[in-house]
């Protein structure tokens, strides 16, 4: 049953991820600074793909120490998503598609690496009171959240229709 749990829970974080890429990349130019919700539509994402990284980690303190962290410090500096101050970084959409594919691999590869153990476990994280199925359960419905909200911004914006993703990037279903 964890294998299919697991197999479960990575389509899942591969459907959302993939409709996250898929408003990274039909984003027009004259949107990507537009506001979604309290930031601009790039902030919106990479909030989004941060915090996906950041719950897929075992531990709070160690998202720093990741190899594409410490290859990439111009897309987290001091780590300001972690506190509550205004962002200061501004996205360019090269950098938005080279996380969210980073985080389509490693959603990937930490759902392999789970055990009924891990999954069970308490999570890690401040203020997350459940299991570490649940925090996978909640990353999820965090990146729904976002991406419906971009998904909004763009179809008040232009004419792109976002397709519905059944799992990954290859399997797009019109709805």
């Amino acid at each position: 049953m964890v294998e299919l749990v697991k197999e479960l829970i990575t389509n899942q974080y591969q459907a959302a991820l993939s409709t996250m890429a898929y408003c990274i990349e039909h984003c027009p130019e004259e949107t990507w600074n537009r506001p979604v919700a309290n930031w601009p539509f790039y902030e919106s994402v990479f909030h989004t793909l941060f915090y996906t990284d950041y719950y897929l980690e075992l531990a709070p303190d160690s998202i720093s120490s990741q190899l594409f962290h410490q290859a990439h410090p111009e897309l987290f500096g001091d780590y300001e998503q972690l506190r509550p101050i205004d962002p200061t970084i501004v996205y360019t959409r090269e950098q938005l598609e080279m996380y969210v594919d980073f985080c389509l691999v490693k959603a990937a590869r930490v759902m392999a690496s789970e055990t009924e153990e891990s999954l069970s476990a308490p999570a890690q994280f401040p203020r997350k009171d459940f299991s570490r199925a649940e925090l996978h359960i909640y990353n999820i419905r965090h990146i729904q959240h976002h991406a419906a909200q971009l998904v909004l911004r763009l179809r008040l914006d232009t004419d792109v229709n976002v397709p519905w993703f059944r799992s990954g990037r290859e399997f797009p279903q019109n709805r």
